[in-house]
C-alpha cells in the first residue's frame, strides 16, 4: 500500500490562508470517508475535517466556517484538499490525510509524512 503524500503547508499570518493537498491511492483510501488530521506539539492527533465518497462533509467545531474539505476521485486514486482561511495561531500543527470520520471510521495504520502549517505574525 502506498502511503498518502501531503503538501501545501507553510507559514501564514493570522487571518491568512493556505491550501493543503493530499494524494492517496488504493481501495483502502478511495472507498471509506477520508479526512484531514492535525497534530500540534504535545497534543494528540485529531481529525478536523472529513468527506465521504459521496461528498458529505463534516468538521470539528473549531474549524467550522473557516476550513473547506474537498476531494476528486480518479481510478483507484483520490486527491484531497483543505482550504484553510482565517487562520489562527492555534491551527499550527502538522497536517495529515487518512481515512476517518466523526462517526467511527478510524485511520489506517500507515501515515504520510504530513505537512507543517505554522500560523504566526
Amino acid at each position: 500500500q502506498v502511503h498518502p503524500v501531503e503538501s501545501g503547508g507553510g507559514l501564514a499570518q493570522p487571518g491568512g490562508s493556505l491550501r493543503l493537498s493530499c494524494e492517496a491511492s488504493g481501495r483502502d483510501f478511495t472507498l471509506p470517508p477520508i479526512g484531514w488530521y492535525r497534530q500540534a506539539p504535545g497534543k494528540q492527533r485529531e481529525l478536523v475535517a472529513s468527506i465521504t465518497s459521496g461528498g458529505t462533509r463534516d468538521y470539528e467545531d473549531s474549524v467550522k466556517g473557516r476550513f473547506t474539505i474537498s476531494r476528486a476521485d480518479g481510478q483507484n486514486t483520490v486527491s484531497l484538499h483543505l482550504e484553510m482561511n482565517s487562520l489562527k495561531p492555534e491551527d499550527t500543527a502538522v497536517y495529515y490525510c487518512n481515512t476517518g470520520s466523526f462517526w467511527g471510521v478510524g485511520p489506517l495504520d500507515y501515515w504520510g509524512q504530513g505537512t507543517q502549517v505554522t500560523v504566526s505574525s
